[in-house]
């Protein structure tokens, strides 16, 4: 099994920082695309940002010029670095990772817990 947990969640005043990382385990052969999504309360999950194994990233608009996407490959991990926090910031902050576990099979698509970012006005 693949395992992604979250880490680097919580309160922040506007215009302040945070780091988010998922560490990626269990069985893996390979890690492709890794992504952060965001759900704010009542609303549906988006996506925030994702990074290629080879390091191309994309931004949805309202993040670019604040949030940088960046991997480790050889830790298996994934990093959201966050500036200029806005209180729209504020939702659960979830990893979601493409993996394949053996060189026999295709990629499947695996999430982390969330983790809680609250951004105070």
């Amino acid at each position: 099994q693949v395992q992604l947990v979250e880490s680097g969640g919580g309160l922040v005043q506007a215009g302040g920082s945070l780091r988010l990382s998922c560490e990626v385990s269990g069985r893996i052969f390979s890690i492709n695309d890794m992504a952060w999504y965001r759900q704010a309360q009542g609303k549906e999950r988006e996506l925030v940002a994702v990074i290629t194994r080879p390091g191309t990233t994309n931004y949805v608009d309202f993040v670019k010029g604040r949030f940088t996407i960046f991997r480790d490959n050889a830790k298996k991990m994934v990093y959201l670095q966050m500036n200029g926090l806005k209180p729209e910031d504020t939702a659960v902050y979830y990893c979601n990772c493409k993996v394949r576990t053996n060189w026999a099979t295709s990629e499947s698509e695996y999430w982390g817990q969330g983790t809680q970012v609250t951004v105070s006005s």
